[in-house]
């Protein structure tokens, strides 16, 4: 299976590049949006800010080509981290003058500041946590239990506009999006390249489907 990467201008792909690597899936890093469609799934990572992060998407043509690819040929999307965030239709981090930058809007909802949405824990949230199921039967979580550990690095969350996209939660002071979903394409708020065995179990679940 062919894994296309997006490479964006962004960091932080060599931990995800290796960790497909273990699966012994072919991962292609992607830096040009028109060879996207050479993939047979993506793996869209983030770092840095919603704002600066949709700037280089917007630079490179990588949002049309994403949505075309997702929605027009339906291939499996996996977002990771800032990643899930930039599915969102909107989000403020990082943006001049503190209004709503535009996301991908493939999953409905916008990026808050944890704090804003109630969390009184100290920020970033950083390190491992345990995540909750609220749907039982998507295949990302096959073989995960509830309460399973993951590693997490984020200091603004997703809030869905509608609870259906929730597939898990975790609990830093406050209920977050741990983990949304919208038909083929999925979005982790934490790092599964960074958390052991069950990220690992994880990515391995996403690449393989329903069957897996």
């Amino acid at each position: 299976m062919k894994v296309g990467v997006v490479d964006y201008g962004v960091g932080n792909l060599g931990s995800i590049l290796r960790a497909l690597e273990e699966l012994r899936v072919t991962p292609v890093l992607v830096n040009r949006a028109v060879d996207l469609h050479a993939a047979e799934s993506i793996v869209l990572p983030g770092v840095g800010s919603f704002f600066s992060c949709m700037k280089l998407l917007e630079k490179g043509g990588w949002i049309n080509a994403l949505r075309e690819e997702v929605i027009s040929y339906e291939r499996p999307l996996l977002a990771v981290c800032l990643g899930m965030q930039l599915l969102a239709d909107s989000g403020t981090e990082g943006s001049p003058n503190g209004k709503s930058c535009q996301g991908l809007g493939l999953v409905s909802g916008c990026v808050k500041s944890l704090q804003s949405q109630g969390c009184a824990l100290r920020v970033p949230h950083v390190g491992w946590n345990s995540i909750s199921h609220v749907q039982s039967g998507d295949h990302l979580f096959n073989h995960i239990p509830s309460g399973t550990d993951f590693y997490f690095v984020h200091s603004f969350g997703f809030v869905p506009a509608y609870p259906e996209a929730i597939v898990a939660t975790v609990d830093y002071g406050v209920t977050l999006t741990a983990a949304v979903r919208s038909g083929n394409i999925w979005g982790t708020q934490f790092h599964p390249e960074k958390s052991s065995r069950a990220g690992f179990r994880l990515l391995k679940n996403f690449l393989e489907g329903p069957d897996c």
